[in-house]
């Protein structure tokens, strides 16, 4: 059994909280890049020329990337053989975040009630995600999430009839009705299965999924490089401007779910598709 002090994950969900705000995974960076090597627009070109521009501008000035540094989507992966000590996980997190986003000068965005609002002042609390996992290492990956794609999510509970076809249709209807509102080019995370809640985190956990690794199952990998074709080929482009670049990526998890059902939740995000992982 291998104690880990909760004070580590704070000052880890510190950490990530400001790189992930001010760095661009360097998956996201090279589609962007060949993306644009590839755009014959003038102006779908000039667009991300700018978005590229602000992403290097950003790592050297050490500055956020967006003025959007979203609500921190915090991911653990704990080892069953770990024994976290020192004191609550939840709120080691939530202080994890209160510091990144205070020292890292970041916009608090997150209001204490849905419906009232009130911001909080410091970004807590953090969306945390679980799961136990084999071994002794807590893996901790910090995802940022801004709210003008997310508004752009959607989930829908299929019948199994729908099928294929229903999924495929669901996809492109989703990124067309967005259009310009998530700033694209966007990454589109997919997740089918499970249950209703389960079909969102797993679209959510798409999102965190490296744009160069593809589905292990080649079938949904197929369906991942198929449904990223078809939605650049609705045209709405870099900012909405028109173009063949609207989406970087295409992520598709999946689980089991009952015979009755095919769940479908589509997580999109825009460009700036930030996510940070360490593993103590």
């Amino acid at each position: 059994m291998r104690e880990i002090h909760v004070s580590r994950i704070s000052d880890t969900v510190e950490r990530l909280c400001i790189e992930a705000n001010y760095q661009l995974p360097e998956d996201v960076k090279y589609a962007i890049e060949t993306c644009r090597a590839c755009e014959d627009g003038q102006l779908a070109r000039n667009v991300l020329d700018n978005i590229i521009e602000n992403y290097g501008i950003a790592c050297r000035e050490d500055v956020p990337i967006c003025q959007d540094t979203g609500m921190a989507c915090v991911f653990l992966e704990i080892g069953q053989d770990v024994h976290l000590v020192g004191g609550d996980l939840s709120k080691a997190v939530d202080e994890g975040v209160r510091r990144g986003y205070t020292n890292g000068y970041l916009r608090k965005s997150v209001v204490a009630d849905p419906v009232r609002r009130g911001n909080t002042g410091d970004n807590t609390p953090a969306m945390l995600y679980t799961e136990i996992v084999p071994g002794e290492n807590v893996k901790i990956t910090v995802g940022p999430k801004g709210f003008g794609s997310e508004n752009m999510s959607a989930i829908r509970m299929f019948k199994p009839s729908a099928g294929l076809q229903g999924i495929k249709d669901f996809i492109l209807e989703t990124v067309e009705a967005a259009g310009p509102n998530p700033c694209p080019p966007i990454v589109v995370g997919v997740g089918i299965g499970g249950t209703f809640d389960k079909a969102a985190l797993l679209a959510k956990k798409a999102l965190m999924r490296p744009l160069d690794v593809r589905h292990p199952d080649p079938f949904y990998a197929e369906l991942e490089q198929e449904m990223l074709e078809k939605i650049n080929a609705l045209g709405i482009g870099p900012q909405g401007f028109g173009g063949r670049t609207t989406a970087i990526g295409l992520n598709i998890e999946t689980l089991p779910t009952h015979i009755a059902g095919m769940p479908c939740a589509i997580n999109i995000s825009c460009h700036v598709t930030r996510h940070m992982t360490e593993v103590l």
